[in-house]
């Protein structure tokens, strides 16, 4: 791996650290929680919606 790799990855790895500590501080760590409450509720919901379901109960001849 050459050091300008290294280094953008290490560059990114501390901005999603100061990030995460920004919004998990103060008031908008409750802001942050119920967002992210709000989003998880929303993709389970969207993943528990019944797929049509495949009714091959007629006898297929040839």
């Amino acid at each position: 791996m050459t050091t300008t790799r290294k280094i953008a990855i290490g560059l990114g790895l501390a901005g999603g650290a100061l990030l995460a500590a920004w919004l998990l501080t103060g008031t908008r760590k409750q802001k942050t929680k119920e967002f992210i409450g709000r989003k998880v509720n929303d993709l389970k919901k969207g993943l528990q919606k019944e797929k049509p379901k495949f009714d091959d109960s007629e006898a297929h001849y040839i």
